[in-house]
C-alpha cells in the first residue's frame, strides 16, 4: 500500500490570500557575463494586495518508496490532487534551493480557453516542487516540463525566470485547455553578457526550431543537458496554436507571445513598460522603444534581451527593482496625482472612469502592494550552500532592504518566518508590518521623508554587501573542514542580519514619526546651560510653490488674504 504523505505546501501561503499573487509581478534575469563578479542573478517582486510578505523554508527530507505529495493551489489552498513524491528533496529558502537554483514568475494570463481546471499542478506548486528536486536550471526546466506533461497545468499563462550559478533561462508556459493534459511552452537561455526581463506579458516571440545543435523539442528532452542547447520547447507548441486558430503562418514565423498572449495596450503600458524601465536604467538606446512601452507603437517591439552598458553589481540589480519611471514621460512624481509631495503611488483601481471615458494610472516596478521581493545571486566559484545568496526584502521595493540569506541555511529569521503575523493580524515584531509602517508613513509626505529612508537603506545594504565577502571567506575555510558547521555559521549570520534589519527599521520608524509628525520638521538641539529643557528647532515648509499655484488656479480669490479685519 502506498504511503500517502501530506506535504503542507498550503501551510506556507495559500490560505493567507485569495487572489493570484502573480497578477502583477516583475522579474529581471542577469546572465553571469553581465555581472561584475560573474554571478548569475534573477529578481522577483511578488505584488498582490492580498499577499503577506514572509520567507518560506522547506528542509531537505527523505521519503519512503511510493510516497505521494498532496498538491494545493498556491493562491487559494484548493486541493488539486496527488503526485508521486521523490525519494529525496532539497532544502529551499524562499525561491532558492541549496544548489543555488532559483525560480521566479510573472503571470501573463493569455488565451483564456487554455486554462485546464482539471489539472493537478498550478504555477506556484510547480515552482516550489521543482526547487525541491532540481540541481541546475536545465534540470529545473526538464522537471517542470515532465510534471505538467504527466499531471497537467492548472494555471493561466506564466513566465518563469530560472537560474543557477552558470546560466539564466526564461520559460513561458500555458495550458492546452480543459481535459487536455499537459502544457505548451518555450524555454530560452539568456545569452551570456545580456539581461532579460518579464512583467506579466509573454515576451518570447520567434525562436529557433529544432536542429539538435542549439534547439530541441520536448521529444528529445534528455538532450537538454548539452551545453550547446539554448532553446527547448514543447513539441506541439505550434500544433496547439494552429488547432485553436491562434496561428496560421509558416512554422518559421511562429511567435509564442503573439499566438498565446497577443499584445494589447495594457500589456504594453502596464507590463512591458516595467521591463523597459529596468533596461533603461542600465542600457543606452532604449529611447527608441519608448513608444512601444507607452502602448503607442507595437511595430517596433522591444527585444527579449539587451546588453547593459557596463557589468552590473548586485546593488545595481537591486536598484533595477526600484523605479517609478523617474526621468521619463511616464514619471509618476510629476502629475497632479502625485499630490503636493510628489508621491509616486496611486491607489487602486488601476483604471477609472470620468464622464464615460476610461483613464488609467501608471504601473511601475515599485508599487505599494508588494508582499516580498528578492534578488537571487548564484556564484559558481563557491560550494553550493555558500554560493547562493537570497537577498530578501518585504513590502515596497523602493523602501525595502535586501538582506542576505545564504541558500544553505537551516532556518530563517523569526521576523521573516511564515506564521509570524498575517495580512489581518498585525505583529510589531514581523518584518512585513515594520516595513509597512515606514513606507506608509512616507507616502504621506514622500519627497520630504523618502531621502531619510533611502539613506539608511543604502547604508544597510552596502554594509551587508561588504560584509558577505568576509563571511564567504570564513565559511569557505570552515566548509573545507566541516560542511555542517559551515551551514550553521551561515544560518547564524543570516538569522542575525534579518533580525538586525528589522531592529534598525523599528528605530527608523520612531525617528521619522518623531521628526515629521503633524506636518512639521523637527531638529533636536542641545539644551543650553541653565535650562531644564529646550524646544526642538522646528520648520514648517508647507507645500511647494507649484502646488500653491494649483490651489490658486482651482479656487481663484477664495483664499486671498485681506489685510483689513485681522483675525487668528
Amino acid at each position: 500500500m502506498k504511503n500517502y504523505i501530506k506535504i503542507t505546501l498550503l501551510s506556507l501561503l495559500p490560505f493567507l490570500f485569495g487572489a493570484h499573487s502573480g497578477d502583477a509581478c516583475t522579474n529581471f534575469l542577469i546572465s553571469p557575463g553581465a555581472t561584475v563578479d560573474g554571478s548569475a542573478m534573477i529578481t522577483y517582486a511578488a505584488d498582490s494586495h492580498y499577499l503577506y510578505g514572509e520567507l518560506y523554508f522547506w528542509p531537505a527530507r527523505d521519503y519512503p518508496e511510493g510516497s505521494m505529495l498532496d498538491v494545493y493551489e498556491w493562491d487559494t489552498g484548493k486541493f488539486l490532487g496527488r503526485i508521486n513524491q521523490v525519494r529525496h528533496t532539497y532544502s529551499v529558502v524562499g525561491n532558492m534551493n541549496e544548489h543555488q537554483v532559483a525560480i521566479g514568475e510573472t503571470t501573463y494570463g493569455g488565451q483564456e480557453e487554455l486554462v485546464d481546471t482539471t489539472a493537478v499542478v498550478d504555477y506556484g506548486s510547480l515552482m516550489f516542487i521543482t526547487l525541491q528536486r532540481a540541481k541546475s536550471a536545465r534540470e529545473a526546466i526538464k522537471t517542470m516540463a515532465e510534471l505538467v506533461a504527466q499531471y497537467g497545468y492548472y494555471s493561466e499563462g506564466e513566465s518563469f525566470s530560472i537560474s543557477d550559478p552558470n546560466e539564466v533561462w526564461i520559460m513561458e508556459m500555458i495550458g492546452k485547455g480543459p481535459g487536455n493534459t499537459g502544457a505548451v511552452w518555450v524555454a530560452r537561455k539568456v545569452p551570456d553578457g545580456y539581461i532579460c526581463g518579464h512583467a506579466n506579458q509573454a515576451r518570447i516571440t520567434t525562436f529557433p526550431l529544432e536542429d539538435g545543435k542549439i534547439s530541441i523539442s520536448s521529444k528529445h528532452l534528455d538532450k537538454i543537458f548539452d551545453p550547446g542547447i539554448t532553446t527547448v520547447y514543447a513539441e506541439d507548441v505550434i500544433k496547439v496554436a494552429r488547432k485553436h486558430k491562434f496561428f496560421k503562418g509558416k512554422n518559421k514565423d511562429f511567435s509564442f507571445a503573439d499566438a498565446y498572449a497577443p499584445l494589447k495596450f495594457g500589456g504594453a503600458r502596464f507590463c512591458e513598460a516595467r521591463v523597459w524601465s529596468g533596461f533603461n536604467k542600465v542600457t543606452s538606446g532604449m529611447d527608441k522603444y519608448l513608444p512601444y512601452a507607452m502602448g503607442e507603437d507595437f511595430t517596433h517591439r522591444m527585444p527579449l534581451w539587451v546588453k547593459p552598458d557596463r557589468k552590473l553589481t548586485v546593488h545595481d540589480v537591486m536598484e533595477m527593482m526600484r523605479d517609478h519611471f523617474e526621468g521619463t514621460p511616464m514619471d509618476m512624481t510629476l502629475d497632479i496625482g502625485a499630490g503636493p509631495f510628489a508621491c509616486p503611488y496611486r491607489w487602486r483601481p488601476l483604471t477609472w472612469k470620468v464622464d464615460g471615458k476610461t483613464y488609467f494610472n501608471e504601473r511601475a516596478v515599485s508599487t505599494q502592494q508588494t508582499g516580498f521581493s528578492f534578488v537571487a545571486q548564484s556564484r559558481r566559484w563557491l560550494p553550493d550552500p555558500l554560493g547562493g545568496i537570497f537577498w530578501f526584502g518585504v513590502d515596497d521595493t523602493y523602501s525595502t532592504v535586501y538582506t542576505p540569506m545564504y541558500c544553505g541555511i537551516t532556518k530563517v529569521p523569526h521576523e521573516f518566518e511564515e506564521g509570524n503575523g498575517s495580512m489581518m493580524e498585525f505583529n510589531p515584531d514581523a518584518a512585513f508590518w515594520v516595513f509597512n509602517q515606514v513606507s506608509n508613513f512616507a507616502y504621506t509626505r514622500y519627497n520630504v521623508i523618502i531621502p531619510d529612508i533611502r539613506k539608511v537603506q543604502h547604508e544597510l545594504e552596502m554594509k551587508y554587501i561588504n560584509e558577505v565577502k568576509g563571511i564567504d571567506l570564513a565559511a569557505s575555510e570552515l566548509y573545507a573542514k566541516d560542511p555542517a558547521m559551515a551551514r550553521k555559521f551561515l544560518t547564524d549570520y543570516s538569522v542575525l542580519q534579518g533580525s538586525n534589519t528589522v531592529k534598525v527599521w523599528k528605530k527608523l520608524y520612531a525617528y521619522l514619526f518623531t521628526r515629521y509628525m503633524d506636518g512639521n520638521i523637527k531638529e533636536k538641539v542641545d539644551v543650553p546651560k541653565g535650562y531644564r529643557f529646550h524646544n526642538p528647532k522646528l520648520s514648517q515648509p508647507g507645500y511647494g510653490e507649484d502646488w500653491y499655484r494649483r490651489i490658486v488656479e482651482d479656487t481663484g480669490s477664495k483664499f486671498i488674504y485681506k489685510s483689513s479685519g485681522e483675525g487668528h
